[in-house]
């Protein structure tokens, strides 16, 4: 099974002075919030989906970036979608079973999270975390629905739990999944 963090996108909501996966938070960059919690999972691979932004400096300086394998998503700009199949193909390749799928600019969602998710029963091929009774990241999916994930758009795993609910089980998590999308965001959580 293998982590997986999306920190491919552009951030367009975010209008700071850096990128904001390598906007400072709490002291560090908050991409490596987020891959921190990925590895913490202790899962058989964890991999980095990038695009608009380079992450590997932001990594390599948190002493991150060789226990991660990147993937490149040269479609990053098509949505998310294309950032969740670029993860998928990386994992097939890699012959895991699952992915674990979690997002590079949610910082404050714990490596304890990461773990319920990908350790619950395998009772449905995806396991969504909730926080407070509400779905939120990371999402468990199993190689069986990987050929149904959509393949465009800026969804990824929800149209799929939309369209097929009964694949879906829910499994309740510790943490904040809320997403830094804008300055305001930032000041508020840093």
């Amino acid at each position: 099974m293998s982590a997986v963090v999306l920190a491919a996108g552009e951030g367009a909501r975010f209008s700071g002075p850096t990128p904001k996966l390598l906007a400072p938070f709490r002291g560090r960059p908050m991409v490596v919030w987020a891959v921190e919690a990925a590895l913490a999972a202790a899962l058989d691979q964890t991999l980095v989906v990038t695009g608009d932004v380079d992450v590997a400096a932001a990594l390599a300086e948190a002493g991150l970036l060789e226990r991660v394998t990147l993937v490149a998503n040269p479609r990053w700009a098509s949505g998310q979608a294309s950032s969740v199949i670029a993860a998928v193909r990386a994992a097939d390749a890699a012959g895991h079973d699952a992915v674990v799928v979690g997002l590079g600019d949610q910082p404050l969602i714990p490596g304890e999270a990461w773990r319920l998710v990908a350790g619950a029963p395998p009772a449905s091929p995806i396991v969504v975390a909730t926080y407070g009774g509400a779905r939120r990241n990371p999402v468990r999916l199993a190689r069986s629905v990987w050929p149904e994930l959509p393949t465009d758009g800026d969804a990824g795993a929800r149209v799929l739990m939309a369209r097929r609910p009964e694949l879906a089980s829910e499994i309740a998590c510790p943490g904040e999944p809320a997403d830094v999308d804008t300055q305001e965001d930032l000041k508020r959580w840093s």
